[in-house]
C-alpha cells in the first residue's frame, strides 16, 4: 500500500484579488520547476490542509493549492451573490494566469472533481490531465439520495434519524430547503446546530470505517458553517448548471485524458457517477477502488492516488 508522501511546508503563499474585489488564498510546494499541479478541494465549502500537499513526489511536482472564494484562508466569508459555480471557475483561471502557469493537471477531489471537469470544460487548452476522486456529477438524483428518505438513509438509518430530528416533522419532505432556512437564518444558536448536524451527516456517510478525527475536523464550527452554508446555498440552486450539464458537455474537453478512482462503498457519492462519467468521457480510465468509501484519505483511495500521480509523474518526465 503507497501511503501519503512526508509532510512539507509551502514555499510561498498567494493572497490573489480576484476582478469582483474576493481574495484567494494559494499556496506553492515541491518543486518550483516541477509539474504545476492544483489540487482542486471539496465541498462546496471546504478548504485546504496540509495533507493535500502530500499526494504528490515533491521532487517532481509543482503543487498548487487554494481554498475556493468563501472557504478557509479566501475572503470575505461566503456571499450569496457572487458565489456560484460559474465564480469558481474563473477563480482557477484567475489563479492560473496570476501564477504564469500555461498548462497544469488538475486533482479534484468530491466537488472537486465537478469543478475539475467543468474547468477542463471551459478551458481544455490549459489543462494536461485530470486526476479525479470521489465523483460528483451534482446531479437531482443525487442531492434526492442524501436529503430525501429511500436513499443513503437506507444505509444509516441511525444516523438519519439525528439528521431529520432537527427539523420538525411537517418539513422533512422538504429537508434541503428546511436546513437552508435555518443555516442562512438569524438565529445564531439554531444556525449552529443546523450546521453541526449537516456537517455531521456528511462526515458520517463519508467514510468507509468509522473516523472520529474526521467528524470532529467537519465538527469545527468554522468548517461546520462554511460547508453547510456553502452547500445549501449550492444546492437549492441546482449547483448553478444544466440538468446532466457535466456528461452533456464532455466534448468540450477537446480529448483530454484523465484518470477516475473512485471507493465501491462510497455512500456520499454513489459509484454509479463514476462509472457514467467514464462512459461518457472516451480518455478517461476508470479504477473502482474494491475498499474504500468516499474521502481521498481513505487508505485504499490514498494508496491508488498517489499511484496515480507517480504514474503521471513518469510518464511526463520520460
Amino acid at each position: 500500500m503507497h501511503t501519503l508522501f512526508a509532510p512539507i511546508k509551502p514555499y510561498a503563499t498567494h493572497g490573489i484579488k480576484t476582478p469582483d474585489n474576493h481574495q484567494l488564498y494559494a499556496e506553492e510546494s515541491g518543486n518550483p520547476q516541477g509539474i504545476p499541479i492544483l489540487f482542486v478541494h471539496g465541498g462546496p465549502g471546504g478548504g485546504c490542509h496540509a495533507d493535500h500537499r502530500r499526494f504528490f513526489d515533491p521532487t517532481c511536482y509543482r503543487i498548487i493549492l487554494f481554498d475556493q472564494r468563501g472557504c478557509g484562508h479566501s475572503s470575505p466569508c461566503i456571499n450569496p451573490e457572487d458565489n456560484t459555480t460559474a465564480h469558481l471557475i474563473e477563480d482557477i483561471e484567475t489563479l492560473r494566469n496570476y501564477l504564469n502557469i500555461k498548462q497544469w493537471v488538475l486533482f479534484g477531489t468530491s466537488w472537486g472533481s465537478a469543478l475539475s471537469v467543468l474547468y477542463a470544460q471551459a478551458y481544455p487548452a490549459q489543462v494536461t490531465y485530470l486526476i479525479l476522486c470521489g465523483i460528483t456529477l451534482c446531479r437531482e438524483q443525487e442531492l434526492s439520495w442524501l436529503y430525501q428518505a429511500g436513499g443513503a438513509s437506507r444505509i444509516f438509518p441511525d444516523a438519519w434519524a439525528e439528521f431529520i430530528s432537527h427539523i420538525p416533522e411537517p418539513e422533512h419532505n422538504h429537508l434541503l430547503q428546511a436546513y437552508y432556512n435555518r443555516i442562512h437564518g438569524s438565529d445564531e444558536l439554531a444556525r449552529m446546530g443546523a450546521a453541526k448536524a449537516w456537517a455531521q451527516w456528511h462526515a458520517i456517510c463519508g467514510t468507509l470505517q468509522p473516523n472520529p478525527h474526521r467528524l470532529a475536523e467537519l465538527m469545527q464550527p468554522h468548517l461546520a458553517l462554511s460547508l453547510a452554508k456553502t452547500q445549501t446555498h449550492y444546492f437549492l440552486n441546482k449547483v448553478f448548471l444544466r440538468p446532466n450539464q457535466l456528461l452533456d458537455d464532455i466534448d468540450k474537453m477537446n480529448n483530454l485524458n484523465g484518470v477516475i478512482i473512485h471507493g465501491r462503498y462510497d455512500i456520499l457519492c454513489p459509484v454509479d457517477n463514476a462509472y457514467a462519467l467514464h462512459k461518457a468521457w472516451p480518455g478517461s480510465e476508470l479504477q473502482i477502488v474494491r475498499d474504500a468509501g468516499h474521502t481521498s484519505s481513505d487508505p485504499a483511495n490514498v494508496n491508488a492516488l498517489v499511484i496515480a500521480t507517480n504514474k503521471l509523474a513518469q510518464q511526463l518526465n520520460a
